[in-house]
């Protein structure tokens, strides 16, 4: 679970970071990147829900 805890963190930092270059900069690519790691995180947060529930049922 820590691994997956640690994935969730390193997509939130590069998604705030491209959010940062698209709305500071107009950065196009950027704003493209963010959508995409916002897909990502949120298979990550399921996944995240998922493992945490089974968790907490032991």
């Amino acid at each position: 679970m820590q691994e997956l805890v640690n994935k969730i963190k390193a997509e939130c930092a590069a998604f705030a970071a491209d959010a940062d270059l698209q709305v500071e900069k107009g950065n196009k690519a950027a704003g493209t990147r963010a959508r995409k790691i916002s897909l990502d995180l949120e298979k990550l947060l399921k996944e995240f829900r998922k493992v945490s529930i089974e968790t907490s049922k032991k």
